[in-house]
């Protein structure tokens, strides 16, 4: 990347998105490896939570209609983000970062869409 780059890391709660990823903090958010500066504030939403939780609402609302009972399988299988985007279905934990940060035995999403 070109010096002065910025990389942006918002799963930084999940496990991080980039090999030079580490947790930060509102207070100290940025550091700099390789001339690439990085912010990867841990739960960034959680700075404006009221808006926070109207963007993800709205964003949800979208879905709902796709996305209930009989469908949420055939929407999941249409949509890979819909489906990486699942944490716990039936039970099962189906996130690995989750899981492993949890101490809970890890169910591929998968397992659930064939």
């Amino acid at each position: 990347m070109k010096a002065g780059s910025v990389l942006v890391d918002i799963s930084i709660d999940q496990g991080g998105c980039f090999e030079t990823s580490k947790a930060t903090t509102h207070a100290d958010p940025t550091y700099v490896v390789d001339d690439v500066i990085h912010y990867c504030v841990a739960n960034m939403p959680g700075a404006v939570p009221r808006t926070s939780t109207f963007a993800l609402n709205n964003r949800h609302a979208a879905l709902r209609p796709q996305a209930r009972g009989p469908r949420l399988k055939k929407a999941m299988q249409l949509d890979p983000h819909l489906a990486n985007g699942l944490n716990v279905h039936e039970g099962h934990v189906t996130n690995d970062a989750v899981a492993r940060e949890l101490g809970y035995k890890y169910t591929p999403v998968s397992d659930f869409l064939t």
